[in-house]
């Protein structure tokens, strides 16, 4: 039997007991319970996940080869081929990359990237093909920040050099990147229709190119290379492409027009364009055809500046043979007194020739 005297002790110690929580002392503490670990569920079939689809070089030097291996997984069930590695263009290669990996195993595939040729932000793709029926062609990327020693800015010398132009220029800044103080020692063009002129911004460091068209010049494109010494021992000579564009002063678009073979199914009307590209504005009278039976219309689109003639062949028109034909206008440009534009037709497609009596299965000869 409990007494005054026993029960007193005892519910002074059932109090303290109720002061002290219970538990852990992770618990205690207050930190999060671990629960068990949710082992990841595989994927049905070949399935491929690369640790990372997208890789940054960042700053590197014109001219380095540098080397990347992306690395990728097979969280699939079945074994995973990797078919075929594409890259985007020459400058990057693939390396040998594991072909097969099985289930919860890992591969590599090495790539090369050659940074010559190349300057400033640069992004480059490649194509991975795999059994993985979900994604059964994955696009990698590696980027990277070219800089060269010396810089050209733009990398071409390019003009557009109208026919009417007394003189075209173009410039182009030179930059020295490097430490090394860089003088411009000499420079020669082999053409003479372009003269190279230089500027220095800022000596040692900076110069500016000036290269200068010299009429008259043909109407076409032009290249030409400006070769330029300096006195740095990484950059001793500095090669610059020079492109030139000069524009004739009457140009027909299309230069030639083609019919289908005839005779023709439906009416055709094909036209041709004339742009004048000279100062002066452009007067185009008498257009005709020396074809019986087909019609031309001048239309005037912009005065003095564009023109279209169009040329209407009736249903039926076939060519005749042994005739040259061409659709003639006269301008008020002395080069162009007269433009001729030939017109050609596609030859008639032959007629099949039918097969007269049975051919046997067994034989294959004609009963």
């Amino acid at each position: 039997m409990l007494t005054d005297h026993n029960f007193r002790p005892l519910a002074f110690c059932l109090i303290v007991l109720a002061c002290f929580p219970t538990g852990t002392p992770a618990q205690l503490a207050g930190a999060p319970v671990a629960t068990p670990a949710v082992p990841l569920l595989v994927q049905p079939g070949p399935r491929i996940k690369f640790a990372e689809m997208v890789f940054d070089f960042g700053r590197i030097k014109s001219g380095d080869v540098v080397k990347h291996t992306y690395v990728f997984t097979n969280i699939g069930n079945q074994v995973l081929e990797i078919e075929n590695v594409q890259p985007s263009c020459g400058c990057t290669a693939a390396g040998e990359w594991t072909k097969r990996v099985e289930p919860g195993q890992t591969g590599t595939i090495p790539i090369q990237f050659n940074s010559t040729s190349f300057s400033g932000s640069v992004v480059k793709a490649v194509t991975v093909k795999s059994n993985d029926k979900t994604q059964p062609l994955l696009m990698l990327q590696l980027k990277a920040q070219v800089w060269k020693l010396v810089e050209t800015i733009p990398q071409f010398a390019i003009l557009d050099v109208m026919p009417d132009a007394a003189d075209a220029a173009t410039r182009v800044r030179i930059v020295n990147n490097s430490d090394e103080f860089m003088a411009i020692t000499s420079m020669e063009c082999n053409n003479a229709s372009f003269v190279p002129v230089l500027v220095t911004n800022t000596p040692g460091k900076e110069f500016e190119l000036v290269v200068k068209a010299i009429p008259p010049l043909k109407p076409g494109s032009v290249q030409a290379q400006i070769t330029i010494r300096t006195s740095c021992t990484h950059t001793p000579i500095l090669p610059i492409t020079v492109w030139a564009n000069i524009r004739a002063a009457v140009v027909t678009m299309p230069p030639q027009i083609s019919l289908p073979g005839g005779p023709l199914a439906t009416k055709t009307l094909p036209s041709v364009t004339i742009q004048n590209n000279s100062t002066n504005s452009l007067i185009i009278n008498d257009p005709s055809i020396n074809l019986p039976g087909v019609d031309v219309t001048l239309q005037e689109i912009q005065p003095g500046r564009v023109f279209s003639i169009t040329v209407a062949f009736p249903q039926g028109f076939e060519m005749p043979h042994n005739l040259t034909a061409a659709l003639t206008f006269k301008t008020s440009h002395s080069q162009f007194a007269e433009v001729k534009v030939p017109v050609v037709q596609m030859p008639r497609l032959a007629t099949p020739v039918p097969i007269s009596g049975h051919v046997t299965p067994t034989t294959g000869t004609p009963n």
